[in-house]
């Protein structure tokens, strides 16, 4: 069993999310939260708050990985200042752990969760919820964001080991194909970019 803690980095709304998965790529909710501060104050504080909040959920959770978004270019660039500051804040925090940690763009995130890189905030709340087998999608979307991070490291991760280890030992799960359409449309893409390199 592998615990992932997927980060959604942002200094208003930070989203927090933990699954467990196993070596048949079965993913299991274990935490979700949203860290928030309030946009009048200071920069200082709110960072630490954040931090705090990080902090708290490794330790609490003892994670064996951290999925975090990539800062990526947009063109508001105070979001992408935040979204830096805050992905310092928890590089430091799993670096001090002995962590390892992944950094995944929205594109990779959204193309694992949905099989879709270009899909909408809701599209990957909905596949949230359906691949947690969740009542309802986690709110805010941060949230849900977070727990699509820790999907998408959850599947890469035991998919590639997969290959080159159950070839023999596991080909009854392959012959009911135990991927689900998102994980296929994964390894697709996996296969494409290799294929550019």
């Amino acid at each position: 069993m592998t615990r992932i803690l997927g980060i959604d980095p942002g200094l208003t709304r930070c989203g927090i999310g933990v699954i467990d998965v196993d070596r048949l790529r079965t993913l299991q909710l274990v935490h979700v939260d949203c860290a928030r501060t309030d946009a009048g104050m200071e920069l200082a504080p709110r960072l630490r708050t954040i931090a705090d909040a990080i902090e708290a959920a490794i330790d609490e959770h003892a994670p064996d990985k951290i999925a975090l978004e990539r800062v990526f270019a947009q063109h508001n660039v105070r979001t992408v200042m935040g979204i830096a500051q805050i992905s310092g804040v928890i590089l430091v925090a799993a670096d001090r752990r002995g962590i390892p940690i992944e950094l995944r763009t929205p594109s990779e995130v959204k193309a694992a969760v949905t099989g879709y890189g270009a899909a909408d905030k809701a599209q990957v709340g909905e596949m949230v919820r359906r691949i947690l087998r969740l009542t309802e999608v986690p709110k805010p979307a941060d949230a849900a964001d977070a727990l699509a991070l820790a999907i998408c490291a959850a599947w890469r991760t035991p998919v590639e080991a997969a290959s080159r280890e159950s070839r023999a030992a596991a080909p009854a799960e392959r012959a009911a194909g135990a991927l689900t359409p998102a994980q296929r449309a994964w390894l697709a893409a996996e296969r494409t970019s290799r294929g550019r390199r």
